[in-house]
């Protein structure tokens, strides 16, 4: 070969492997079946419907053959391994949770780095020497055995914990002495959407009956019930508190005042609305007393003041406010408001010092205000910028409290709070091999399709030119009365330096205005949230951020609902879309696991108003064949058992049998794993290599070292 034709050939070379790929991918043939529902006249073929059923062979088979043709994908990708090996290095860092204290102990989480699993750690007061109570990393080899939650007994003298398997929202809990680290003999199972509220020697908890064998991961749940334990017993010796066989789909929960004099119950039959009741546990045989019907409002018990209850509501005011109610005679006439409802919502109240700590969200952004009991406002919390506070940790008794506080290129930071001085000392600064300095966050706000007013934050390195060419990932969760509000995420930090533009669109369906702000997402209201999507990318191209060809989106669960219904209503306007975990068939989600309790949010096609709407914009019905859709990377676990795989399997299915054009439309499916929580750091890490190898290969973009 002569010299022309070599340097030919590395021009050819270099080229391929700088573009996106242009060959049709050979993806696996999924089977049909003759299944059709009939709504209210209206006939649905639903021809991939035994892909639901997530133990068959056949869905196995399918599973691992589109792994398969995904992992042969991305692992052509020249740069992906550099992109893991700089991922590794930027996640190499130690970092630690809030402290909280538990009687003369104080608890907190630490991970040094690339750890699995955060290692929870006790002292014995501030200055005590700290040791491991319990390290996640020793129950499996490879960090799929996760601690979901820990509830400490108000003396400090032991510990329920709850772990998870491989990501999955059934949990068990154990008890452990804190003194000696001793494990006891302790094992309760089928355990799900539960706390741990202590009393005494034992507990209050929620669970279900055990599952027929094989459904576990999919069968729809009913019938939660609240339990008492008392430890050193056995699970079936456990005291049943309380049932309702009148409505199996609703779910309880508990809670016990600092001082166990009262016991507060829960009651919900969705993510929104609740019902609570109390039961006074100095009074024996006490049955519980409901103090507010309905679940038209929300309820928060904060603690009592002696025999009265403080109480965060949004009853009669969507941004909500701080009453003190009196359990014996709970009449809203009878309340008296402490904080009145302001301007900006009300996220949550605490004790600190014998003073109240209030937490709020202006404009997506965190601010606190200090008040005492009577409701007198003292002075503002001075927090470090723009940014999330987040668990903020005080007792009523203790002028020294704890919080963290971060933004999207503030790492999370604790700081050790005086009460009585209202000031603020940093106690934990993590070391990141990353330059804050470099970058930029800046809130800007758009116009709507209805001229609705939308917050936006924007991070990207200063200086940035906007050429329209830039690439640019948007991010939207629009769902449930959860706000995005500026959080610090290593697993972006890699996109951030190759150039690239992070944006968080607070469109509605969140909380980030209160109420209102959400019931404007919800049932027939929700397209105002693909609408807000949508205005927000098209504000962004018009104010050259970037174009369509350098645009991507993302949102996961509610928000990878959000992105398929935009990439199936607008494809001409993002290059990529990256659907995680997300409810894509809005026809059928409410048969699965807890899928019921979303319906205050979706509605369900149960009823003909609720078909009519859902069948508008559910994005397996809504793909059409023959249509370019964006490169498309859908993420999926096959643990997952709150929005079950199954979503994510029919979806990528008929994507993939109507996709137009060389565009990949692959499917990532996690084994065992779930819907995100304590998924350990060498899956994170392998997962969002995955991620940012695709979105720069089809963006265009390339991989700086």
């Amino acid at each position: 070969m002569n010299r022309t034709s070599l340097h030919l050939l590395v021009i050819l070379i270099v080229a391929m492997s700088s573009c996106k790929p242009e060959i049709k991918l050979n993806y696996p043939v999924a089977r049909k079946v003759e299944t059709v529902d009939d709504y209210f006249g209206t006939k649905i073929a639903d021809p991939y419907r035994w892909l639901e059923n997530d133990t068959s062979r056949e869905t196995a088979a399918w599973v691992k053959a589109e792994n398969d043709v995904t992992n042969g994908y991305l692992a052509g990708i020249p740069f992906r391994e550099k992109i893991r090996e700089r991922l590794t290095r930027m996640w190499n860092f130690a970092r630690y949770s809030v402290p909280f204290r538990q009687g003369p102990y104080y608890f907190y989480f630490k991970n040094d780095g690339l750890q699995n699993q955060s290692v929870l750690f006790v002292r014995q007061g501030l200055d005590g020497e700290p040791r491991v109570l319990l390290d996640p990393n020793k129950l499996s080899a490879d960090g799929t055995i996760a601690l979901a939650g820990e509830s400490v007994s108000h003396d400090g003298k032991l510990m329920a914990y709850t772990i998870a398997r491989s990501g999955s929202d059934w949990n068990e809990i154990h008890v452990m002495e804190v003194a000696s680290g001793k494990l006891l003999d302790d094992t309760l199972r089928w355990v799900k959407f539960s706390g741990m509220s202590w009393q005494k020697d034992g507990f209050y908890y929620s669970r279900y009956d055990a599952p027929v064998s094989g459904s576990g991961f999919s069968k729809k749940n009913e019938f939660h019930k609240v339990y008492y334990h008392k430890v050193g017993t056995s699970q079936q010796d456990d005291r049943l508190v309380y049932q309702n066989l009148k409505f199996p789909q609703r779910n309880y929960g508990t809670s016990v005042t600092q001082d166990e004099r009262f016991l507060i119950l829960y009651e919900s039959e969705s993510t929104s609305g609740t019902a609570i009741y109390y039961r006074d546990l100095t009074r024996e045989k006490m049955p519980f007393v409901q103090l507010v019907t309905g679940f038209d409002y929300e309820y928060g018990v904060v603690d009592n003041l002696g025999e009265k209850l403080l109480v965060v509501t949004n009853y009669r005011a969507p941004k909500k406010k701080l009453i003190l109610m009196d359990p014996a005679n709970p009449d809203p006439r009878k309340w008296k408001t402490i904080i009145p409802e302001r301007d900006d919502v009300l996220e949550s109240a605490e004790f600190a010092g014998n003073l109240i700590v209030s937490q709020y969200m202006q404009n997506a952004a965190s601010k606190a205000y200090i008040y005492t009991t009577e409701g007198k406002f003292l002075h503002e919390m001075n927090l470090p910028g723009i940014g999330t506070l987040a668990g903020f940790s005080g007792k009523k008794d203790d002028n020294t409290a704890f919080y963290g506080y971060s933004s999207f290129i503030f790492p999370l930071t604790i700081f050790r709070y005086d009460v009585e001085k209202n000031t603020s000392m940093v106690y934990n600064r993590p070391k990141i091999d990353f330059d804050p300095e470099k970058y930029e966050v800046k809130q800007v706000f758009y116009s709507g399709k209805d001229r609705t007013t939308i917050p936006m934050f924007i991070v990207h390195k200063k200086g940035i030119e906007l050429t329209g060419n830039n690439p640019l990932l948007l991010y939207g969760y629009g769902g449930f009365n959860i706000s995005l509000t500026p959080n610090f995420a290593v697993s972006r930090l890699l996109f951030l330096e190759n150039g690239g533009t992070y944006v968080v669109a607070n469109i509605r369906g969140g909380g980030e205005f209160g109420e209102d702000w959400h019931k404007a997402g919800t049932k027939e209201n929700k397209q105002n949230v693909f609408n807000d999507f949508i205005a927000a990318a098209e504000y962004l191209i018009e104010e050259k951020y970037t174009s369509p060809a350098h645009l991507a989106i993302m949102g996961g669960s509610n928000g990878g609902l959000l992105v398929g219904a935009c990439m199936t209503q607008r494809p001409d306007l993002f290059r990529v879309a990256i659907p995680q975990v997300g409810v894509m068939d809005m026809l059928r989600y409410h048969k699965f696991t807890i899928g019921w309790a979303w319906a205050s949010d979706y509605g369900t096609s149960e009823t003909r108003e609720g078909f009519g709407y859902l069948v508008k914009y559910s994005p397996l019905h809504n793909l059409k064949e023959k249509v370019s859709y964006p490169a498309t990377l859908a993420f999926t676990a096959d643990h997952d058992d709150r929005v079950v795989p199954a979503h994510t399997f029919k979806f990528m299915a008929t994507l993939q049998a109507s996709q137009e054009g060389t565009n990949p439309v692959l499917v990532r499916i996690e084994t065992k794993a779930g819907h995100g929580a304590g998924k350990p750091v060498s899956k994170q890490i392998d997962e969002t290599t995955d991620l940012w190898s695709f979105i720069f290969f089809n963006l265009g973009m390339k991989y700086n070292e």
